[in-house]
């Protein structure tokens, strides 16, 4: 039986057990120039330690003017590649495999980054989107490609391609956003022409063995939607699929009676049914049990946990040797590690328990 333990294989790489390390922004660690600083190197090094099999570094700008806020980590310039390259071996340093997720926010750049948001379309509820060029595409594109490639200089097993939560690559991918009338829109290949033409390049760059994760947005804008995109996704060469949600709040998946996850692992189950690539769940798993039984039952290939590894970054290694963890305080009305980690009272805990 799969459990939680058990190994996979994929490429070259042993995945050492099925528990992932999600992209979670470190708020405010990292300055305007995008470069890590110790606390990101900490952040990760801890967290590899605990025990994850797969650790997928926060989202990651191609492009300066293109982030989702002035404190994010950043691959735009060579310049970032010895930084990144710490990071990286903190992480490959506890038998992990380490991606990294590269990022375009699209309509939702805040004016702090830059004074327009760039979008396959142009948004009333948006008065500073503009719609992009087909230069200004073919600009993006290149911007991804070269950012794999320093990903891969700074010693990383791959990239996860941020497709998901409303950013750039998720607006073009839907109907909702995008409402071009050329090669970049109208049908889902043409939605999906970007995507397609990034992933060939990143292929053709950094080569068969270097992976290509995507986070895709389930409901982009409907499941059946999701579904489509990501039997395209698996024929364009993706490696995994992290099933998250599209950045929409309409037409979402209703789940069985009884079915005791919410939507967005509902739609991560679902799309595994679909493809023939290794899927990634996420959101609201929280607990050992729940973590366990999609594995176990085979639902999905991979769990990935955010706030119990931010709340216990040992949380993988307690799991897997049946050892208590250090709960999740679930915070309200909003998380307060995304706040300011040192606000965070399971992280207290965990600092006075670890001395």
């Amino acid at each position: 039986m799969t459990s939680l333990s058990s190994q996979f294989k994929i490429k070259d790489l042993t995945l050492k057990n099925r528990i992932v390390f999600p992209p979670v922004v470190c708020f405010h660690y990292a300055g305007d120039d995008g470069m890590v600083t110790d606390r990101n190197v900490e952040h990760y090094a801890l967290r590899a330690a605990g025990g994850a099999g797969l650790v997928v570094v926060e989202a990651t700008a191609v492009m300066k003017e293109g982030r989702l806020a002035p404190f994010q980590l950043g691959l735009w310039s060579d310049d970032h590649i010895p930084g990144l390259n710490r990071i990286s071996r903190a992480i490959k340093l506890q038998n992990a495999v380490a991606l990294i997720q590269i990022h375009h926010a699209g309509l939702l750049t805040p004016e702090s980054v830059s004074p327009v948001a760039k979008a396959p379309s142009a948004i009333p509820e948006n008065p500073r989107s503009q719609s992009l060029t087909i230069p200004e595409i073919e600009h993006i594109r290149i911007s991804f490609i070269a950012s794999a490639i320093r990903a891969q200089k700074a010693g990383f097993d791959g990239v996860e391609m941020h497709g998901a939560h409303g950013y750039l690559l998720n607006e073009f991918a839907t109907s909702v956003w995008n409402k071009r009338e050329d090669d970049y829109g109208g049908d889902l290949t043409n939605r999906l022409r970007l995507a397609r033409e990034i992933i060939e390049g990143i292929r053709k760059q950094c080569g068969e063995k270097f992976l290509i994760q995507y986070r895709l947005g389930a409901n982009s804008p409907s499941l059946e939607d999701g579904i489509l995109i990501a039997k395209e996704l698996e024929k364009y060469g993706v490696n995994i699929l992290h099933v998250s949600h599209g950045g929409n709040l309409q037409n979402l998946p209703r789940t069985p009676k009884g079915f005791l996850y919410n939507w967005i692992v509902y739609s991560g189950i679902t799309i595994k049914t679909q493809v023939n690539i290794p899927v990634i769940a996420v959101n609201e798993i929280s607990t050992p049990e729940r973590a366990k039984w999609l594995v176990e039952n085979d639902q999905v290939d991979f769990v990935a946990l955010a706030r119990p590894q931010l709340a216990d970054p040992s949380w993988a290694n307690h799991v897997l040797n049946e050892q208590p963890v250090n709960a999740c305080s679930n915070c309200k009305p909003k998380c307060r590690w995304y706040e300011d980690s040192n606000l965070c009272p399971a992280m207290k805990r965990y600092r006075v328990n670890s001395e």
